[in-house]
């Protein structure tokens, strides 16, 4: 390969052009040094209980250690890199093993160096052309997925997350109730009214305000005793919205609610939207992936008759933040016809390849990430057979930290969970003989703050807390990840009463 001779000097609007002015070999040198940090720090520490899961700092003191200032002139590599260090030292871990705080954790390798190669090639999933691969790992993953629904065909579109998956399937169902919207907008539309649970996750609300539908018309339907939607409150509150002059047109439900984790009769949901003719989405967020088991895939009954289903990979099959899916039954390009504009210099039309894999106009995105390939790198290392193993393990281990806390003094179970969540309070020594009036629980909801903020100050471990419709703070257990043992179940319990039991 010939090399252009390097020509002489020439100044442009004050600037001297004489070849290319990045350093490439310190470049290379700096990624390479960077990369041994992460291997050491993150990577090979990942499994060491003995390693905290964080290292609690005030934000004013953090930001005094971080050196967050940028400045005139750049700083040299040796600083960047211990500014890197310092990053990894002050961040949660949330791949440790004892990191319970989210409906996401621990560290899958194969997803992981996914995601250095997408960074490392920086592509956006927009066209055929400048993104080949990965707009055919989408398509792979897509369908794949759509098969475990059960439906013969659709459509679908990784999101950056669960809420804007929801979010899409709001606008879809609108576009698909009157479809003039798309170009004369909200003036002369009846007053649409949406239905959810009254434990649906919050971006129904806030997607009801982003699209103009508003929050006062969602209608919350009851749940049961174990935050399920009862289904005879949900057609009532139909038959009620209509008498009263609005407009019906979709139905919420949720696989897997972030709380409880429960999961609403989909079934029975899905024959009133059949009888009043309504679209079904089922958020699916989290409780999606049971349908990767065999065992567990009937918590998900009915949600093949759903329009559309927003599925998050990164939870519980830790393909990484962020890997979310809306997938859509419909095979007539509804997506497309909703969301595309058509912009003539990205999808043209008389291009030399199927344009057809121009995916990205069914998007309301412009740059998209990679995000299925994390998902399709995991899937390619593990298999279906090993997707099925990291649910069923997770949820057997659930089940053995619920026949733990049922031995143990102190601890309360708020319910029998059906899903990975376990929702429990631990009641200190103080308060185990007082009757349970209004004194005990005002006072039981102040235990779980004050061990939480032990725990995050001693980096022992990390689990969520919160109050609940009318229920008074307790924790929420949540299991993911394969790197989780049985011994840390028992270190869970263990150390919420050592950090508890003189409150």
């Amino acid at each position: 390969m010939a090399f252009p001779s390097k020509k002489s000097a020439i100044l442009v609007d004050g600037v001297v052009l004489n070849g290319p002015t990045t350093d490439t070999r310190a470049g290379e040198k700096f990624v390479e040094e960077a990369c041994r940090i992460i291997m050491e720090e993150v990577i090979l520490k990942a499994t060491d209980v003995n390693e905290k899961v964080c290292e609690w700092q005030p934000p004013e003191q953090l930001k005094q250690l971080l050196d967050l200032e940028m400045r005139d002139t750049g700083e040299p590599h040796d600083r960047l890199l211990k500014l890197c260090r310092d990053v990894i030292r002050f961040s949660v871990k949330t791949n440790h093993p004892r990191f319970f705080n989210q409906l996401y954790a621990g560290l899958d390798y194969y997803s992981l160096v996914a995601r250095f190669i997408t960074e490392a090639l920086n592509p956006s999933v927009y066209t055929y052309e400048v993104s080949p691969v990965f707009i055919l790992v989408e398509e792979a993953v897509l369908k794949k997925m759509i098969e475990f629904i059960g439906w013969e065909e659709g459509d679908g579109i990784f999101n950056p997350g669960g809420s804007v998956s929801n979010m899409y399937a709001m606008n879809l169902a609108r576009y698909k109730y009157c479809p003039d919207i798309k170009e004369k907008g909200l003036s002369g539309l009846p007053r649409l009214i949406l239905f959810t649970s009254a434990e649906c996750h919050y971006s129904m609300k806030k997607s009801a305000s982003f699209l103009g539908i508003g929050t006062e018309n969602v209608c919350f339907v009851e749940t049961d005793g174990r935050g399920k939607m009862i289904p005879e409150e949900l057609e009532k509150q139909v038959l009620k919205a209509r008498k009263e002059g609005g407009a019906p047109f979709l139905v919420c439900a949720t696989s897997g609610t972030t709380v409880l984790g429960s999961f609403d009769p989909l079934d029975e949901i899905a024959d009133i939207c059949e009888r009043h003719g309504l679209w079904l989405h089922v958020d699916a967020s989290w409780g999606g992936s049971a349908l990767m088991s065999r065992k567990h895939r009937m918590l998900l009954r009915g949600i093949h008759r759903a329009d559309s289903v927003a599925w998050n990979p990164h939870k519980m099959l830790m393909a990484g933040i962020q890997c979310c899916a809306l997938l859509v039954k419909d095979k007539n390009d509804l997506l497309k016809k909703c969301y595309s504009a058509k912009a003539s210099y990205l999808f043209q039309q008389d291009k030399f390849y199927d344009v057809s894999y121009d995916t990205g106009d069914k998007s309301i995105q412009c740059s998209r990430r990679p995000d299925a390939f994390k998902f399709w790198m995991t899937w390619k290392a593990l298999g279906t057979l090993g997707l099925e193993e990291r649910v069923n393990r997770a949820l057997a281990l659930s089940r053995y930290l619920v026949d733990e806390i049922k031995k143990r003094e102190g601890f309360k179970l708020l319910m029998e969970p059906e899903y990975a969540n376990i929702c429990f309070w631990y009641i200190p020594p103080s308060l185990r003989e007082m009757e349970e009036g209004p004194e005990f629980w005002e006072k039981l909801s102040l235990v779980a703050p004050a061990i939480k903020e032990k725990m995050m100050k001693k980096g022992s471990l990390m689990l969520g807390y919160q109050p609940h419709r009318g229920k008074v703070n307790f924790f929420r257990q949540v299991v993911i990840s394969p790197q989780v043992s049985r011994e840390d179940m028992d270190f869970l319990l263990d150390e919420i009463d050592l950090l508890g039991r003189d409150m």
